[in-house]
């Protein structure tokens, strides 16, 4: 046996889901035009994109690239809109599905005749790329392709925290009835989300191989790329949905444009040892608080040295991250006063209450309501939903597989 043999035959060799699939099943796209929707966060552990490895395989007939918010070369800001455009080398279309198309249009669709998903996602709801797959999936239903969904690992895909979306508050941040924070990768969200929705859809999934669902990095697996140009490390995209409310919230910073982008909340009006004196008395599993000063880069602060707190995952196991928020929230309020936080100029509760999925959490907030009590009201939601999801997950807790 060589050793590159052996190495794949140990219980500790890791494999991404797109290496599963060319390894053990390339025949799902023989004689097939490839379609790939991903972007330069997708990379392997040698630093290859999908895209990059795809293109290189003989077997593959690579014939359209499909980007999702940020764009295929992952660039754009949040929000920022992308255009079609031609691979400067390789003469095949990127398609946008983040400008005039969220949903792969059927001239689109007519370009493949199968369509691979890879992308690295969050497994948070109001990170956009879980609502892409959503339409990519139903676009596919739609034209009768196939749909390869290649796995990668996510942050906290044991967790699931938050309130449901309701359907009154469906956006593109609110795309999938799902909570906050979800705990599956993207290929369970996507049997899931067939399952879900009734999709007539011919699904193939590409698990990892040797993976097990643990939610602190492992050095087997590739190298973090951004995913998005404000996600810039695994912890940030571990406290996304603690601190992605500051996008509703100008009141507060949340360190956009630095390197600690929803690592920490700050503001000129806090005083940061009693904020975090008084969120430790309450004794919230998983999250310790840390005092930092850092400078504004983006908002009302900007350019203003900032006093605040850096939020530290103490245990990954407990942590949860949108039960998190709302304490912070609510301990905010109790020192400054509702005012101090929703009366800023550019507040925008109807985004606050997209990116929860409702308005329940912020009415509760405004009306005073302690966080203790606003975190209860979701959890018979999340445990139905932990029943719901658990046909769909396909990797273990802990240990090797």
């Amino acid at each position: 046996m060589s050793p590159s043999a052996a190495a794949q035959d140990s219980p500790s060799f890791f494999q991404l889901g797109l290496e599963t699939l060319l390894s053990g099943h390339s025949d799902w796209l023989a004689n097939r035009r490839v379609g790939l929707v991903s972007h330069q966060a997708a990379v392997d552990s040698s630093g290859l994109t999908s895209a990059e490895r795809l293109w290189r395989d003989p077997r593959v007939d690579l014939t359209a690239l499909f980007g999702p918010e940020h764009g295929f070369a992952g660039l754009a800001g949040a929000g920022e809109l992308t255009d079609d455009t031609m691979h400067p080398a390789w003469s095949i279309p990127i398609f946008s599905l983040y400008g005039e198309n969220r949903k792969p249009s059927t001239a689109m669709m007519d370009q493949v005749d199968v369509l691979i998903v890879e992308l690295q996602d969050l497994g948070a709801r109001p990170y956009t790329y879980v609502s892409t797959l959503r339409l990519v999936l139903e676009a596919a239903a739609e034209s009768g392709k196939t749909v390869i969904v290649a796995d990668r690992p996510t942050p906290l895909p044991c967790v699931v925290d938050g309130p449901m979306r309701e359907s009154a508050f469906e956006s593109f941040v609110g795309l999938v009835p799902a909570p906050m924070q979800y705990g599956m990768t993207p290929a369970e969200t996507a049997s899931w989300l067939k399952t879900r929705l009734e999709l007539p859809l011919d699904l193939r999934l590409a698990p990892m191989r040797h993976y097990f669902r643990e939610p602190v990095r492992q050095s087997v697996w590739p190298a973090w790329v951004p995913p998005s140009p404000r996600i810039r490390s695994w912890e940030a995209a571990c406290l996304f949905t603690a601190t992605v409310c500051g996008e509703a919230l100008p009141a507060l910073d949340y360190g956009s444009g630095t390197d600690l982008s929803f690592q920490v909340i700050g503001a000129p009006w806090i005083e940061t040892n009693r904020l975090i004196k008084l969120l430790k008395a309450e004794d919230i599993p998983g999250v310790d608080f840390e005092p930092i000063t850092y400078r504004s880069r983006s908002g009302l602060y900007s350019g203003t040295e900032l006093a605040g707190l850096k939020i530290i995952i103490s245990d990954y196991a407990s942590f949860r991250p949108v039960t998190t928020s709302v304490l912070i929230l609510d301990g905010i309020q109790r020192l400054y006063g509702c005012e101090r936080l929703w009366s800023a100029p550019g507040t925008r509760p109807e985004w606050f209450d997209k990116l929860f999925g409702t308005d329940r959490v912020r009415l509760a907030l405004q009306s005073g309501q302690e966080w203790k009590s606003i975190s209860l009201s979701w959890q018979a939601e999340n445990e139905s939903f932990r029943r719901a999801r658990q046909a769909c997950l396909l990797y273990p807790e802990g240990g090797v597989s």
